[in-house]
């Protein structure tokens, strides 16, 4: 008799896996397995998938979180479109990803070159540059409202001493977001982390044959270096596109703690405009309406950004 498993099977002429045979054993390993998954699982189902399906429905209706919701279709959808500051906020998160995730992903990996320097007090050094990223969100965020205040700032202050005069960074609409780009590059610790071992990873006998063959450093870097952790500049730069594209904490805490995007709406982010309207006007159906539209927004670059990828990342073998 045939074995079960191996019999091959077909339906309208395509061929089907094989059957699989649920022995005793199969059932067990099954059983134990999803018991030790289940804390995940039970987790996931909770506060993962059941949240994801219940906004997704409060999404089309008008829903103030003290009434039954009130289904209204694409009403939701339909004035966002005509939603002065919903275009002001995403033109503002727009701005962020656009110069904030490249400049942050090419400091970082310059810092990363420098720390992979065989120098003495490497460790030290190592240690200095990747304090910063460990500082809680909102002292670190109010350190530098500090740093950067136009009066008694330590940053106006040394440009003062060079005749230059400071700008007024948070209250000038011009300078606060690239205020906080500022801010996001001081905590850039784990990028540089994530580039350094990366860098560490880069044969060295590519580095030596190069050099044998008369290539300068920035051959050796153009031509080696950046392409044995392009993969890791990919990672580094979906994972701070989406990062960048949910930014919020430190722009709820420059605008006030009151998340009004002050000055002038200028550091008024999608997130950010997202949470007023859910939690200050307890408008939730049009906050999950806002929510969906950014997963569809992420969803889109970050699969643009895979299809890109083959033309500048190099995986080895």
């Amino acid at each position: 008799m045939d074995d079960p498993a191996s019999t091959e099977r077909k339906f309208f002429g395509i061929k089907l896996p094989p059957k699989v045979v649920w022995t005793k054993r199969t059932k067990a390993d099954l059983r134990t397995g999803l018991l030790f998954l289940s804390p995940w699982l039970i987790g996931f189902l909770l506060f993962t998938l059941y949240p994801m399906v219940v906004s997704f429905y409060y999404s089309f209706t008008i829903y103030h979180s003290k009434r039954t919701p009130d289904w209204v279709g694409l009403q939701n959808y339909k004035d966002l479109l005509t939603d002065e500051k919903f275009w002001i906020s995403l033109n503002n998160t727009m701005y962020m990803v656009a110069i904030a995730v490249p400049l942050g992903l090419l400091a970082s990996f310059l810092c990363a070159l420098l720390l992979n320097l065989k120098v003495r007090g490497q460790a030290f050094y190592r240690v200095v540059y990747f304090l910063p990223s460990i500082v809680p969100t909102v002292a670190g965020t109010i350190l530098f409202l500090w740093l950067l205040n136009p009066q008694v700032g330590l940053v106006n202050t040394l440009l003062a001493q060079i005749g230059i005069q400071g700008p007024n960074w948070m209250a000038d609409p011009n300078w606060s977001k690239p205020a906080l780009i500022l801010l996001g590059m001081w905590g850039m610790g784990g990028t540089i982390i994530i580039y350094l071992s990366g860098l560490q990873d880069v044969p060295v006998s590519l580095i030596e044959a190069a050099e044998l063959d008369g290539a300068n450093w920035f051959q050796r870097l153009w031509h080696i270096t950046i392409p044995m952790v392009s993969p890791i500049t990919l990672f580094n730069l979906i994972t701070g596109m989406i990062g960048m594209f949910q930014y919020f904490a430190q722009a709820y805490i420059v605008g006030g703690g009151d998340s009004l995007g002050r000055p002038l709406n200028s550091t008024l982010f999608y997130s950010v405009y997202l949470y007023q309207n859910a939690f200050l006007f307890l408008k939730m159906g049009y906050a999950s309406a806002m929510a969906w539209i950014l997963f569809v927004i992420i969803l889109i670059f970050t699969l643009l950004l895979l299809k890109v990828s083959d033309r500048f990342t190099y995986y080895a073998g």
